[in-house]
Order: C-alpha cells, then sequence, then structure tokens
C-alpha cells in the first residue's frame, strides 16, 4: 500500500515537473517573434485576432477581451496589417464571439470590409490551422495576450506558418491567476495534440481574403 502510493506520489512530481518545464520551454522557444511595439513588427497582410467572450459571469467585461480588441486596432490603425481574421467560438446562436469583436473595431473604425471572420476558432489550434487551410495564410501576426500567443505562435510554427506575435495588454496576476494556471496545461495538451496530429473540429470550404 504504501510503495503504491509513493510511487503515485513521484508519478505526480514527474507529471508537475515536466508541466512546467514545458510551459518555460515553449515561452524561451517564441519569446523571439512576441513583439510589444507596433514600430518593431512587421507587416503582414492578415491579423488573426484570437476570441474569447466579451464579458464575464458576472456581467463585467472581459478585460482579456477588452485588451484585444485595442491591440489589434492599434496594429490595424499603424498600418502593419490590412486585413483582420477574427477568430473565434461560435457554437450556438446565442453566442458569437467572432460578430461580437467584428461590431466593436468597426465602432473603433476598421472598415468592415477589412475584417473576415472564422466562426469555428473553437480551440487556438482550430484558429491557427484554418488560418492555413481555410483563409490561405502562410504568413501572418497573430493577437492575444503574450502568455496565449506563446501557444498559438508555437502551434503555428510547427504546423509551418511563418507567425509572429502582437502582445495585447497583459491583465493582473490577480485578475488572471486561475487562466494562467490553465495554460501550463494547456501547453501540455498542445504538445499532445502535435504529437498524434489533432486536426480542426471543422474545416470546410476556402476562403479569400482580398
Amino acid at each position: 500500500m504504501m510503495k503504491g502510493l509513493k510511487i503515485a506520489m513521484l508519478l505526480l512530481l514527474l507529471i508537475a515537473a515536466a508541466t512546467i518545464l514545458n510551459y518555460h520551454y515553449v515561452e524561451k522557444q517564441t519569446a523571439p517573434y512576441v513583439f510589444v511595439d507596433t514600430e518593431d513588427i512587421p507587416v503582414r497582410k492578415v491579423g488573426l485576432v484570437l476570441g474569447t467572450s466579451k464579458y464575464l459571469a458576472n456581467g463585467q467585461i472581459n478585460l482579456y477581451y477588452r485588451y484585444r480588441i485595442a491591440a489589434a486596432y492599434e496594429l490595424f490603425a499603424a498600418g502593419k496589417v490590412k486585413f483582420l481574421l477574427l477568430s473565434g467560438d461560435n457554437g450556438t446562436k446565442a453566442y458569437n464571439e467572432p460578430a461580437q469583436m467584428r461590431e466593436d473595431l468597426v465602432k473603433l473604425g476598421v472598415p468592415a470590409e477589412r475584417i473576415y471572420l472564422d466562426y469555428a476558432g473553437f480551440r487556438t489550434l482550430d484558429s491557427v490551422v484554418r488560418a492555413r487551410e481555410i483563409f490561405g495564410q502562410q504568413s501572418l501576426t497573430c493577437i492575444s495576450q503574450p502568455f496565449h500567443l506563446a501557444r498559438a505562435i508555437y502551434l503555428g510554427r510547427h504546423q509551418g506558418l511563418d507567425i509572429n506575435g502582437y502582445a495585447a495588454k497583459e491583465v493582473t496576476l490577480s485578475y488572471g491567476y486561475s487562466v494562467i494556471l490553465r495554460e501550463y496545461l494547456a501547453r501540455m495538451k498542445m504538445q499532445l495534440d502535435l504529437l498524434f496530429g489533432k486536426t480542426p473540429k471543422f474545416l470546410g470550404e476556402k476562403i479569400t481574403i482580398e
């Protein structure tokens, strides 16, 4: 009994150590491709904005969402992308992340004809792979918070994409503590997805961005 418990504890420690090491490995591998200043980032045709809910369960604005929209507008206004591809969850008629992002970006001044929507960006892997397979992009700039960009860039570059990231403003640790914890697990799952060749939930007809 005690021997079995010791083995289980050892396995848990090994898994925890691997999870932490993987998190920092992904961070290090992708750091050269993450930009925080519009002056430094290369010009790309398309900026891929990764979706999230606009509102929290308590009805307040989700700061992750607010800061991503602001970053997407900054990048577009600086002339560093010509089009914005908004990728998010539209799993039901009542929940439509891409449409909500488009509405708010148009209000900021982005022309509607410069915006394309990906309604099947259910996961980061789906958003990145569909940008290539459905929307025909081999080179793009991804927009999200730095921790999220690391995973998106790592995925994209392992899928053959020339992908950079423009960092949206971070939230405070107290605000995003649980999100960061989940990111450790998400990066481990990402490695498994890459290992087993996970594909997007949906593909579909190709869409030309022009």
